[in-house]
């Protein structure tokens, strides 16, 4: 079976269905009204009638075809439409859309924001895999390189104990940097290319940060860091699993760049259209060009400390905070920490 190959094959049919419906019904109108004028009930020399009814029901054809014609060419604009949106996406084209959302026939209104939907999921699912794949081929190199050196290293029969350990020790340090940094480099491209945020729930927000900061307690621990927290009960709407990677972001950040015996400092209060989320810490600051790029993929402005990150949890953080109809910024100054306040939309 052939399909159609321009868009006014339809509208065509359309006209031609509606024509022939409207032809044979006046042939049998003509009909009927023979067999009256043959039976005698209708004196067609007195009254006239036989060729009035014929000329009517012609022009009734006519007239009928005619208005299916112009109505039914702009009925069916958004179907040609969706149909060469739909050949442009075949062609691997996910920028097509078509143009008919606001339709004041419902279903075609309907149909047009269900495929803009899917053409938008498509194409963000194109992109995370092409991105995927380049920053995967980018960033993994160095960690490759790094097992690949220290495992040829642990080949030589002459090593001693304590080589052979560090060795191992670095493997693993490696090995880890590419786990967290495929994982991030997940999260991240799947977010970019996403619009809405799904699975929201009411939580208490000021419990939440409690449980980060216990998630990161060997942390904070081992370096002796005070804590000062002022958390208002707030409870809030949105996505817990995704608001829970931005305060374990935030948090890790400010605990690696804060030296032994620093302090941290966590607040939390909210308004009637607002909430805010000030993460402060006592560590070695920012200069005015590393704030400007912070939240840049990949990018780190310690480089002393590249090895304890992979420069894509402040990217992460913002694109979360964006999703969620927020706002993320910093000020720092170098040598006197570091401050990010979020503020969320009620």
């Amino acid at each position: 079976m052939k399909r159609a190959g321009k868009n006014g094959n339809l509208w065509g049919a359309l006209v031609l269905s509606v024509f022939l419906i409207l032809l044979c019904d006046g042939i049998l109108m003509f009909g009927l009204s023979m067999l009256i004028v043959r039976s005698g009930l209708i004196d067609v020399a007195r009254f006239h009638v036989f060729w009035p009814i014929a000329i009517l029901l012609l022009a009734s054809v006519l007239t009928g075809t005619a208005i299916t014609a112009i109505v039914g060419r702009k009925l069916l604009a958004p179907i040609n439409d969706l149909s060469e949106a739909a050949k442009r996406v075949a062609k691997g084209d996910f920028s097509a859309r078509v143009a008919h959302e606001e339709h004041k026939v419902d279903v075609i209104g309907e149909m047009a924001v269900n495929f803009n939907g899917m053409v938008q999921e498509l194409g963000g699912m194109e992109t995370l895999r092409n991105d995927f794949i380049v920053n995967v081929s980018h960033e993994f190199k160095t960690p490759i390189a790094a097992i690949e050196g220290y495992a040829t290293l642990m080949q030589d029969q002459g090593l001693s104990p304590k080589e052979r350990e560090d060795y191992s020790r670095l493997i693993i340090e490696s090995t880890r940097q590419l786990s967290s940094l495929s994982s991030n480099i997940l999260k991240l491209s799947k977010l970019e290319n996403q619009e809405i945020v799904g699975g929201k729930i009411e939580f208490a927000l000021d419990e939440q940060l409690r449980q980060a900061l216990l998630l990161l307690e060997a942390q904070w621990n081992d370096k002796a860091l005070n804590l000062d927290l002022a958390l208002e009960p707030v409870v809030y709407y949105g996505n817990e699993e995704l608001l829970m990677q931005v305060w374990l972001n935030l948090l890790g950040n400010a605990i690696k760049f804060t030296d032994d015996g620093g302090e941290i400092a966590v607040s939390l209060f909210g308004t009637e259209v607002a909430v805010t989320v000030q993460i402060s810490d006592s560590g070695t600051g920012m200069t005015e060009e590393v704030m400007k790029r912070i939240f840049e993929k990949f990018y780190q402005g310690d480089k002393s400390r590249s090895a304890e990150g992979n420069g894509l949890g402040l990217p992460l953080v913002r694109r979360i905070v964006e999703l969620s109809g927020g706002s993320v910024a910093v000020e720092s100054t170098p040598g006197k920490g570091a401050a990010f306040t979020v503020i969320l939309p009620v």
